[in-house]
């Protein structure tokens, strides 16, 4: 199944399972949600001034790092992103990957994962240090924004579906304050065999045709009853 293809199925599923939710059509591929403006200015000056990350771990317990594995977005050839190797970029990886078939189809500059630059606005953006963190159109759901100004509700369901799949083992900066929408990153410590097992489910799903990334309704009654019921226990 093509991306575009799975988008508009998932998309029209969405348009008539999900209770109030509405989807505006265009003459491109289906996406989730339109794209909101950047901040003003303005807004943008009041959000948190950023500080310096000291620490040799960032926030989830991870080791800082110099440098990662740049891996390349099954799905969408030109989006790349450094990582930090193993089970971490496997996972992180997953998420980025479902949101670009589900929600929206994104250019190289809307994701970014690894970096050196320790300056932070939240203590949750060090795991960018340690690669175990990705920001998706960052630009779009800056750190500060607002939920009024941020994804659609139908966004947010595949979102909520994402993370009802990846359990304990992602957190994501829409639930979070400050707010940051655009961020995911490893909720787990190194080693911690849920994110090995969480890994290896989504080895097994990419190896079976028919499973995992690209082949998921977020938009049927059981699985948003099911995210709901994980909303409810984070």
């Amino acid at each position: 199944m093509s991306g575009t293809t799975s988008r508009r199925r998932l998309l029209g599923a969405g348009a008539a399972t999900a209770a109030g939710l509405a989807l505006a059509t265009t003459g491109g591929p289906a996406q989730a949600s339109a794209r909101p403006k950047p901040l003003p200015k303005a807004e943008q000056a009041e959000l948190p001034e950023g500080k310096e990350w000291i620490g040799r771990k960032s926030e989830n317990g991870w080791d800082v790092l110099t440098e990662t594995t740049t891996y390349q977005v099954q799905g969408a050839s030109k989006l790349t992103v450094g990582l930090a190797t193993g089970p971490a970029a496997t996972v992180l990886l997953y998420v980025v990957r479902r949101y670009v078939y589900e929600i929206d189809m994104l250019r190289p500059e809307e994701l970014a994962g690894h970096t050196t630059d320790r300056t932070v606005g939240a203590a949750f953006e060090s795991n960018y240090l340690s690669g175990t963190a990705v920001a998706i159109q960052p630009m779009l759901y800056p750190l500060g924004g607002t939920a009024a100004n941020g994804m659609s509700e139908l966004a947010v369901t595949v979102v909520e579906d994402i993370l009802a799949d990846v359990g304990e083992v992602v957190a994501w900066g829409g639930e979070r304050d400050p707010l940051k929408q655009s961020h995911f990153h490893i909720a787990t410590p190194p080693g911690d065999r849920r994110l090995e097992a969480m890994a290896d489910r989504v080895d097994n799903w990419n190896s079976r045709p028919g499973k995992g990334a690209g082949c998921i309704d977020a938009f049927t009654p059981s699985r948003i009853s099911r995210s709901r019921a994980a909303r409810n226990t984070r």
